[in-house]
């Protein structure tokens, strides 16, 4: 090898390899601290652009899990309400059927009518108040209902049944003779069957919201997954390397001075 003392070659290539395992050095502390091989586009611009726009499906699905949830809460509020309606319902039955006989007196007439009168108003007020976040799937007001269920727009709908008195047929039923008491039956027969087909279709909608929910659930795991796949780094490996180019680069310190004093063992030779 020439030693001159206006080239330092083994300066310059020694010099060089340190650079390359500062480079590589600081790429893997980089990998090392975020737990991402590829934290931008100068990594991978290819890998990072499908990246985000994975990301991006996985916010937009994040929005349709929150918009299903409210919908479901939206439907087991008017489950709740259906329910009870339809328990109060069959005590109605009850107090009709027991004025439907006659020779009842007038007392024992308005003391049922009285029972009965209450229930109604009792329906009536959890009509009012059976809405969540604003939406009332059972009272008269009640209109098609809509939940967002893919980051495309998609909806599922649901039709409500109204559960106020009046659509049910009973508003102004009355218990006041025993005749009165044969057509409150007969009304509150029908209001049954329809709130009972109210609570089927409900409970049907509900389901197939909890599907869409569970379904979206298990995309965003997966999309998550392939995410990961893409862009996390393998830290065992990454943590091996980072350990390795700290012993490499310390060695290319030593390297470089080594070669730096060079010159000085030239000059020694005319000293």
């Amino acid at each position: 090898m020439v030693l001159s003392v206006h080239t330092n070659q083994g300066a310059l290539i020694a010099l060089q390899a340190l650079n390359k395992t500062n480079s590589q050095l600081d790429q893997t502390t980089l990998r090392v601290s975020t737990g991402f091989k590829v934290n931008g586009a100068k990594d991978d611009a290819s890998t990072f652009a499908i990246a985000q726009r994975m990301r991006a499906d996985v916010a937009g699905f994040g929005s349709v899990k929150t918009r299903l949830a409210e919908g479901v809460a939206t439907l087991d509020t008017a489950i709740s309400a259906s329910e009870s309606i339809s328990d109060l319902l069959i005590e109605m039955k009850a107090k009709a059927v027991q004025a439907n006989q006659a020779g009842l007196t007038s007392a024992t007439h308005a003391a049922l009518d009285a029972d009965y009168q209450a229930l109604l108003n009792q329906i009536t007020s959890i009509v009012s108040t059976a809405a969540f976040n604003g939406v009332n799937l059972v009272d008269s007001s009640a209109v098609g209902f809509k939940v967002l269920s893919d980051i495309n727009g998609a909806t599922l709908n649901f039709t409500p049944g109204k559960l106020d008195i009046a659509t049910l047929g009973i508003s102004g039923g009355a218990l006041s003779s025993a005749s009165a008491a044969a057509t409150a039956v007969t009304a509150v027969d029908a209001a049954i069957d329809q709130v009972n087909l109210e609570i089927a279709n409900q409970g049907a909608f509900s389901r197939a919201l909890n599907i869409q929910n569970n379904f979206i659930t298990k995309l965003v795991d997966t999309l998550s997954t392939g995410i990961g796949n893409l862009v996390d780094a393998d830290l065992a490996l990454e943590s091996a390397k980072l350990q390795s180019l700290q012993i490499r680069q310390q060695l290319g310190v030593q390297a470089l001075s080594i070669a730096n004093a060079s010159p000085q063992s030239v000059l020694g030779l005319f000293g």
